[in-house]
């Protein structure tokens, strides 16, 4: 059975970020029409962001912050636009705990 449209831009997010990052430690989870991005930690993924699926390959980016709530980030954009404006805009949060 072929992936989900959505299951397949988490994998392609994936890739992207740790291209533009330069490390493994972020993984993409899809969920619903949302794709979380995850820092890895020693104990368990951190949510740091998500991008939500707009239609026609078009998303925009939030971020969680520290209340839990999600605020969202400028722009809508396709996926590679929209994980460098997630990139650019929190890489700090981005990086490995040991970094």
């Amino acid at each position: 059975m072929p992936a989900t449209p959505i299951a397949h831009y988490a994998a392609e997010l994936q890739r992207h970020l740790r291209s533009l990052l330069g490390h493994e430690q972020i993984v993409t989870q899809a969920y619903g029409r949302h794709l979380l991005i995850k820092r890895l930690d020693d104990e368990e993924p951190t949510v740091v962001a998500r991008l939500t699926e707009l239609g026609g390959n078009r998303f925009s980016a939030a971020f969680r912050s520290h209340t839990g709530r999600w605020e969202a980030l400028p722009g809508t954009g396709s996926l590679d636009e929209m994980s460098e404006v997630v990139v650019t805009l929190l890489q700090p949060y981005l990086q490995p705990d040991d970094y």
